[in-house]
């Protein structure tokens, strides 16, 4: 600026970040698979091509912010296993309550997790009125695959906290009962001392 203090350029997101790679294909995938179902028409006739690419790009994308993305932007992981009765089991993992995060990587990460079955959802609206029944397959795989790995970020995210508030009340319980117990041992020393000083 002329005859006044420089202009200090704010850092964006992946300046700021503490993993911009994992980031950077947080959004890359997701991306790349709307612009396929956007822009596939523009450069190709060929449904079954645009299909098989959408579809594939919306699995790795899946995939990544299932078991990276997650594990590196917010500290958590989910997946679910099938028992041999045939219920299923979800299993999480979570970063160390000591361990932080960063804010803007959580705030992000949040953010695209739950924009992105917003407009795969508002896409499926679209595609039903306008009665383009074989590009509602695409986008129902989308929906289904993004509301996963939301759900399942949701219940990880739950579990985390619920962990948390059992070690915070073990902890506040084993430390009140370290003072009682100190304080009751005082007690009986002080006791004993003042009876045998007392004796004649």
């Amino acid at each position: 600026m002329p005859g006044g203090l420089p202009s200090q350029q704010q850092p964006n997101m992946f300046q700021v970040s503490s993993h911009p790679l994992a980031l950077l294909f947080l959004i890359l995938f997701k991306t790349c698979a709307l612009a396929l179902y956007l822009l596939g028409n523009f450069f190709t006739d060929n449904f079954i091509l645009i299909f098989v690419l959408c579809v594939l790009t919306l699995a790795v994308d899946f995939w990544t912010v299932k078991n990276i993305s997650g594990r590196l932007l917010v500290g958590l992981r989910w997946w679910n296993e099938v028992n041999e009765d045939g219920t299923n089991q979800w299993i999480f993992e979570s970063r160390d309550q000591a361990v932080g995060v960063n804010a803007s990587d959580s705030r992000v990460f949040w953010t695209v997790l739950y924009a992105t079955p917003g407009v795969w959802g508002l896409l499926a609206i679209v595609a039903f009125f306008s009665l383009k029944i074989q590009w509602l397959l695409i986008v129902i795989i989308a929906v289904l695959l993004s509301a996963a790995n939301l759900v399942g970020y949701l219940k990880c995210d739950k579990d985390q906290k619920q962990r948390w508030n059992q070690i915070a009340s073990g902890s506040s319980g084993s430390f009140m009962g370290n003072m009682v117990s100190g304080f009751m041992g005082n007690s009986v020393a002080a006791g004993f001392m003042g009876r045998l000083f007392s004796r004649g």
